[in-house]
């Protein structure tokens, strides 16, 4: 059964959350740095006008829609201020298995935040939702993003030389997974 009601999840110190109206300036904000875009898919600036079209798509959607990316708003659990987004799709031809990714603005980059919002919506996907499998893939070059993927207890699987042609030039990926009996790993 979809979770089509789904509202939130919580961490220690995070809330994974639908994205609300009062996002739209935090979320452009670090979507429209530089620095946080490099490895990703879009180009900046990243427009209000994209950000509202994308929230607005995004109300009508639940994270169990296969082949459909969900994007959760990750937000401080004390303030509810937006800090980044992570993101799952579960897949449209195997709906066992599922796709993870995660941006943070650079404010709250290296503090943990990552690592713990992936792996609350790792227990998500894999305790509660009951997935067979979840991959995740990063830009070679994003160590930070590797590292982040290891420390939540993924294994490398492989490594795609330039097989994408992301912001005008080829760029290769380092592939991730987690299996659900592998899930929690010990900590």
């Amino acid at each position: 059964m979809a979770d089509a009601a789904f509202t939130s999840l919580t961490s220690e110190r995070l809330l994974l959350r639908r994205f609300r109206p009062d996002d739209l300036d935090a979320f452009v904000a670090y979507r429209s740095d530089p620095q946080v875009a490099r490895y990703q898919s879009w180009e900046v600036p990243y427009l209000p006008s994209q950000a509202r079209q994308f929230l607005a798509e995004l109300q009508a959607s639940h994270p169990d829609t296969p082949g459909e990316w969900f994007q959760f708003a990750v937000a401080l659990r004390r303030t509810d201020l937006l800090i980044g987004d992570c993101a799952a799709l579960v897949r449209a031809d195997d709906p066992r298995q599922a796709e993870v990714g995660v941006t943070l603005g650079r404010a709250h980059q290296g503090q943990g935040c990552g690592t713990e919002a992936v792996r609350r919506l790792l227990d998500y996907l894999l305790l509660q939702r009951g997935k067979h499998r979840v991959s995740a893939s990063c830009d070679a070059r994003n160590t930070r993003s590797a590292a982040l993927l290891e420390r939540v207890g993924m294994r490398r699987e492989g490594h795609l030389r330039e097989s994408t042609w992301c912001n005008g030039e080829w760029t290769s990926e380092l592939l991730y997974a987690v299996l659900g009996r592998e899930w929690p790993p010990s900590r």
